[in-house]
């Protein structure tokens, strides 16, 4: 996710410079690589204990995460409308079989993220009791495909030259974002009740709180002739933009805090990854909003922004590194869940040469 996002930031830059567009699809070239690297690892580790599947998708932690997937297949399709389809040339040159390709995979997507947000919130309320005091900004992961649904329905529109696909892929992207913020707001809640009535989380795992269109309007739409729904949208989306974007600079620096306070005790954990994700997302609002407000300080702000994630990218990925290299990650006992999902795996496994040995 945050190897997508920075790829995705770099290239939505308000400042320039020759060969920025290079080295964003370098980016975007090694997130390809790590997907499909971590994806075929992920498999490997189903199919040598075929049972741990199920008890990863019910585990009080490790659960959550099957959302961060599809979030970053969301940020590959995101920075393949950004760098394919101009590299191909555009939608009207040798592009245009893109085009219509991310329109198919847009709406598959759309699909499975429903699922994944019906589906594993039921089987977490379903199966698991999970304590208040226990929360975390990564229960609202499930939901998150839906989060990013917004920016990935606008970077495919566009280069849609159909205007009745590009306005339902639109309409179907505010929905997704809607639906993600309303699960989000009420994840955040129940992580902000945390906050106030018990212990913050331990310093290695602090970093996880900073997870907390208008042309494409057709005239007359919804029936309305008197006045310009586009411009409606856009004078809505610009105050509804700034209300949230205040609330992302307020965790951002609350988090901030707490990570600074005990940075000394910190240790690497995956969490790390958490210092870049959500705040290029927190950039790329900045970006947006300077934009629309036509504000260069904001634009300004959100560059410096991005060379800073840009450093705290190469700084996960050294720790990350480091930390297999001294088997402080992928070894039995240091990885969250994964012994838990393991032990019942074999135990499933257990019981089913018990029960083939009595019959």
């Amino acid at each position: 996710m945050s190897t997508g996002a920075l790829a995705s930031l770099l290239g939505q830059q308000p400042f320039t410079f020759p060969g920025l567009t290079t080295i964003g699809k370098i980016v975007f070239i090694l997130d390809m690589v790590l997907f499909l690297t971590f994806s075929s690892l992920i498999a490997v580790r189903f199919a040598l204990k075929r049972r741990a599947i199920v008890a990863s998708l019910h585990h009080p932690s490790e659960s959550f995460f099957f959302g961060a997937w599809w979030v970053s297949l969301a940020l590959l399709l995101n920075c393949t409308a950004s760098y394919g389809v101009p590299g191909l040339g555009g939608a009207s040159g040798g592009g245009a079989w893109l085009v219509s390709a991310l329109r198919v995979l847009f709406w598959m997507y759309f699909a499975c993220a429903t699922l994944v947000a019906i589906l594993q919130y039921y089987i977490i309320f379903q199966t698991e009791h999970l304590h208040v005091s226990d929360a975390m900004p990564a229960w609202v992961l499930p939901a998150y495909p839906f989060l990013v649904s917004g920016p990935l329905a606008a970077q495919i529109v566009k280069s849609q030259h159909d205007p009745t696909a590009a306005l339902q892929i639109i309409v179907a992207g505010i929905s997704g974002q809607g639906l993600g913020w309303v699960l989000a707001l009420l994840m955040y809640s129940v992580f902000f009740t945390r906050l106030i009535r018990s212990d913050i989380p331990g310093p290695s795992v602090r970093p996880g709180m900073f997870v907390s269109a208008h042309l494409q309007i057709p005239q007359g739409f919804l029936g309305i002739t008197s006045l310009d729904v586009g411009d409606v949208w856009l004078a809505a989306a610009l105050p509804a933009g700034l209300f949230l974007w205040m609330v992302a600079i307020w965790f951002a620096g609350v988090t901030t805090l707490h990570v600074l306070r005990d940075a000394r005790r910190m240790r690497f954990s995956l969490q790390w990854w958490a210092f870049v994700f959500p705040n290029a997302g927190l950039a790329m609002a900045t970006i947006q909003i300077g934009t629309v407000l036509d504000s260069d300080g904001a634009k300004a702000v959100a560059a410096a922004l991005t060379v800073l994630l840009v450093g705290l990218w190469l700084l996960c990925a050294a720790m990350h590194v480091r930390a297999v290299w001294r088997h402080d990650l992928l070894q039995p006992g240091r990885d969250q869940g994964v012994d838990d999902v393991n032990a019942v795996h074999d135990r499933a496994k257990e019981e089913s040469e018990e029960e083939k040995q009595s019959v």
